[in-house]
């Protein structure tokens, strides 16, 4: 493909067009989204194509997917229409109403059982939202611009973000009944040496559970197993199944502790805990979407105490 040097290789008006059908996940569901026709959707798409030089769709009879070129251009296209959505909200042209691209990242376990379940009831209360989840294993910078609200468990150390708590996250010392009936039930934290304790990548440093007792002393217990994950999920199942003790968000073992098959330990001793806050940049505060979300997220989490169920 050649471009035409005479015309500009992008055009502002292509960013909202491809940000609609790479959303639309083919040409004639892209074509009824935009009230036009599919012959006219892949026209344009091939006007595009000529003027950037590049393909950027792959296209087959029943779907299409976008080539590296594409998943680019969507990326850049997609930070852009959200930097053009904050400047009409900090200018006051929107309104207040919540509009326009609102990009979110979460952990990966947590994200998965209890934001994305969110996501559908916020997008049908806010129908001019639309919201991307990408869900980490490992967290960008919270300086990064890829992201308008960020979940992260903790206070964030960055003065540069702002953080809003937006629930408790208590974490239980846990096993299942037969374990506790083969090797007994720890007394107090420094039991623990002796048995087998499975380690979470998340909880830092991973070797070294930390507890509180009723006079408020911290008690550092270093602990070993005989497995290490950082799949809460998996380190949950394992223990259920009377293999060693976990020490873990509640979010994760509420609904094996709520089914019996865990048993929470040392509940005289309470371990330091891990908040959940939505971080975002001190230049969103005055977003719509970005206001509304957080304080759709605190309201609903505020139901969910124990975390027993997304």
């Amino acid at each position: 493909m050649a471009a035409n040097p005479a015309t500009p290789a992008i055009q502002p008006a292509d960013l909202g067009f491809f940000s609609t059908l790479a959303s639309s996940g083919s040409l004639s569901a892209a074509a009824r989204e935009l009230g036009v026709t599919t012959p006219a959707v892949s026209k344009r798409l091939a006007q595009m194509e000529a003027r950037v030089g590049i393909a950027l769709v792959n296209r087959s009879t029943r779907r299409m997917s976008l080539t590296p070129e594409g998943e680019l251009y969507l990326e850049h296209a997609r930070r852009i229409l959200g930097e053009i959505d904050g400047m009409a909200e900090l200018l006051g042209l929107s309104r207040a109403v919540p509009q326009g691209l609102l990009r979110v990242n979460a952990t990966l376990g947590f994200g998965r059982s209890h934001v994305a379940p969110l996501i559908s009831r916020f997008a049908r209360k806010h129908p001019r939202v639309e919201v991307q989840l990408q869900l980490s294993v490992n967290p960008p910078p919270l300086t990064d611009d890829a992201f308008d609200v960020c979940i992260r468990f903790g206070p964030p150390p960055d003065a540069r973000v702002i953080a809003r708590r937006i629930a408790p996250n208590r974490r239980l010392l846990c096993a299942a009944p037969a374990y506790l009936a083969a090797h007994g039930a720890p007394q107090i934290p420094e039991d623990l040496e002796k048995h087998n304790c499975f380690t979470y990548e998340y909880v830092t440093p991973r070797n070294v559970w930390r507890f509180r007792d009723a006079s408020g002393a911290e008690r550092a217990v270093r602990v070993a197993g005989t497995l290490h994950s950082n799949n809460g999920d998996l380190l949950a199942e394992v223990a259920a199944r009377g293999a060693g003790i976990t020490f873990e968000p509640a979010f994760i073992v509420g609904p094996e502790v709520r089914a019996g098959r865990l048993v929470p330990l040392l509940q005289d001793f309470t371990p330091p805990p891990v908040p959940i806050y939505a971080v975002y940049p001190s230049r969103k505060h005055l977003s719509a979407k970005v206001r509304r979300f957080v304080e759709f997220l605190i309201a609903r989490y505020a139901q969910a105490q124990d975390w027993s169920s997304p």
